[in-house]
């Protein structure tokens, strides 16, 4: 792999590009009158090469240079395609070498989708540090529990010390709160040194609210015709200039790929992509990946609102034409108003026959395939996703979103009977799907996963952030008295609250839910997993009573089945001679379910 790294910038044209005889800048400026490269105390006038493109070959530029354009004489900008802000968003751009890191994984070809238990982690409160450096000292851990890859939550520099992620500003830019670039280097290839792959949330649907300065120099990066939640849409369908975002963004996407090895990519609220060209930028993307890396296992995810199955299709020998998976948000909330009753929001669309929409999720993917979704007022919702693999979903009981967006971040663990827990539990690490773990979800811990900033010093935006999350939370009748009890995101202490203590683990009740998610990761990597290499050939499921799921995967060497009784009456099952692979029955054979059991069974192919 390393030997590819070199060629991302060139290949795209966006940024610096260190030469044997010192460096290349080139910047996408069409709607600038003049741009100056500024290097040290030096100043250098950049010639218009025409299509808006300013370059500038500098000899004697090493790594570590420090440098910015000037626009129209009067404001100083970072490079759009900076490969590191050591002095944050506003800061002057570092030159990198790429190649500089003498990488480990040299046979590192990453591993099939079908292994995959993902552990989704923010980097700066996954441990006290909040490092690279110090999430490298916890992977061992993670391998043992039976993690084999783990999701960061996005790393493009943003403003400030502390932030989620989603306000990033310079996509190619790791933030250098977390550590420089060869940090996040180091642990990916300590990851890939334990057999552990590594994922990376991205965000090409909009950039945060400030430190972004493409609107200064390059207006067509954005269009009025599509609108978002944030505003202008990026503009990737139109004439002018519709295609350098594209480029500028797939070779984004390429950045991390080969200069930092990563293992795929979960991309952010694909729904707010909004492309009205022939060729949607989706399937570029996906396609554009697949042909630079033919031989690695490189995997692609989606967050999609719209249940857009299309993009998850599989060719004739089962692999994905564009993307491996989605976030399976529908099995979540299913899952989530059976375990605490709550109905608000979207919940309220699962809420009318929950264990119904559990299986459909569980069998077939999505719960909605074209439906009337009532949250949003009976619009048609979804495509229809049957034919899909399990491996097409990518399912969880909790992630950073539906903890975090919560007012007082609370976990799953804080509003459900722990018992109930323990059978959702299972229901997610063993049923086929790809299962992910929201970081300190395997031990239950305590931390509060809250909402944070930093936009300091400009308290305008601090403030309308503050006051904004305070008014999102005013029509709950928890909070429409007094709205103070929610933490305020600017506050570093919000953001120290959301810290894990690793050193829970070893106490009770903490240590008692780790053993169990260790044995159950354990069953899925000797059971699950070789019946999903095995080869698909299809799921039924069906409703015993209203409240019992019974649900069987088929695979070419053996059937998966789960039944679960979330009713108040005992439920008898028959086994049909199948092996009990896990149960919480007291019953160990699993034939008899009492309120809130269940029963994995495996059996022979038929």
């Amino acid at each position: 792999m390393t030997q590819r790294t070199h060629e991302t910038a060139a290949a795209t044209g966006f940024g610096t590009t260190l030469t044997a005889g010192g460096a290349d800048f080139a910047l996408w400026a069409p709607t600038a009158k003049s741009v100056t490269l500024l290097v040290g105390d030096d100043t250098y006038d950049m010639p218009d090469q025409g299509g808006g493109w300013r370059r500038l070959t500098l000899p004697e530029v090493k790594a570590g240079t420090r440098y910015a354009y000037l626009i129209d004489g009067e404001l100083e900008v970072p490079d759009p395609a900076s490969r590191f802000q050591p002095d944050d968003a506003f800061g002057r751009s570092e030159v990198i070498d790429p190649n500089a890191y003498a990488w480990k994984d040299s046979g590192w070809m990453g591993r099939p989708f079908e292994e995959a238990v993902i552990y989704e982690v923010h980097v700066g409160t996954a441990t006290p540090e909040g490092t690279y450096a110090a999430l490298q000292e916890r992977l061992p851990a993670l391998r043992d529990l039976g993690v084999t890859a783990i999701e960061l939550l996005p790393l493009a520099d943003f403003k400030g010390t502390r932030n989620w992620g989603y306000d990033g500003v310079l996509p190619y830019a790791p933030d250098s709160a977390y550590g420089r670039p060869d940090d996040l280097r180091r642990l990916v290839d300590a990851a890939h040194g334990l057999g552990m792959m590594v994922y990376l949330d991205v965000v090409y649907n909009h950039f945060g609210p400030t430190g972004n300065f493409l609107h200064a120099y390059a207006k067509s990066f954005f269009t009025e015709r599509h609108q978002t939640p944030w505003g202008a849409g990026i503009n990737f369908d139109g004439s002018e200039g519709g295609q350098e975002v594209r480029r500028f963004l797939i070779g984004n996407a390429l950045s991390w790929l080969d200069e930092f090895h990563i293992d795929g990519l979960r991309f952010d609220a694909v729904h707010a992509i909004l492309d009205d060209s022939e060729r949607h930028f989706l399937g570029e993307l996906a396609e554009t990946i697949r042909a630079r890396h033919p031989d690695r296992h490189i995997h692609l995810m989606l967050e999609n609102e719209a249940n857009q199955a299309s993009w998850l299709e599989r060719d004739d020998q089962g692999a994905a034409r564009h993307h491996d998976a989605q976030w399976a948000d529908d099995l979540h909330h299913c899952w989530h108003v059976l375990l605490t009753g709550e109905s608000a929001g979207y919940y309220a669309s699962f809420a009318d026959r929950p264990v119904e929409h559990l299986a459909r999720c569980l069998s077939e993917g999505f719960a909605y395939q074209g439906e009337p979704f009532p949250t949003l007022d009976n619009h048609p919702r979804g495509e229809p996703s049957g034919h899909l693999p399990p491996t097409a979903f990518v399912t969880f009981l909790q992630n950073h979103d539906q903890v975090g967006n919560r007012a007082l971040g609370e976990r799953l663990s804080q509003l459900a009977d722990p018992a109930k827990l323990a059978l959702a539990r299972a229901g997610l690490l063993l049923a086929p799907q790809i299962p992910m773990l929201w970081m300190g979800e395997e031990w239950s811990a305590s931390a509060p996963f809250l909402f944070f900033v930093d936009f300091a010093p400009d308290e305008d935006l601090n403030r309308a952030v503050r006051e904004g999350r305070r008014r999102e939370f005013k029509s709950f009748a928890a909070f429409a008295d007094d709205t103070s009890v929610i933490p305020d995101p600017t506050e570093e202490a919000t953001f120290a609250a959301s810290k894990l203590d690793w050193a829970e683990r070893e106490r009770s009740p903490h240590r008692e839910v780790l053993a169990d998610t260790t044995h159950l990761l354990g069953l899925r990597r000797d059971t699950v997993v070789p019946l999903l290499k095995s080869g698909y050939r299809g799921a039924s499921a069906s409703l015993p009573k209203p409240d019992v799921v019974d649900c069987t995967w088929r695979f070419a060497d053996g059937t998966l089945r789960f039944v679960a009784n979330f009713g108040t009456e005992e439920h008898a099952v028959d086994t049909g001679g199948d092996s009990v692979l896990w149960t919480n029955a007291p019953d160990p054979g699993g034939t008899r379910l009492p309120s809130w059991t269940g029963v994995f069974l495996t059996g022979a192919a038929r």
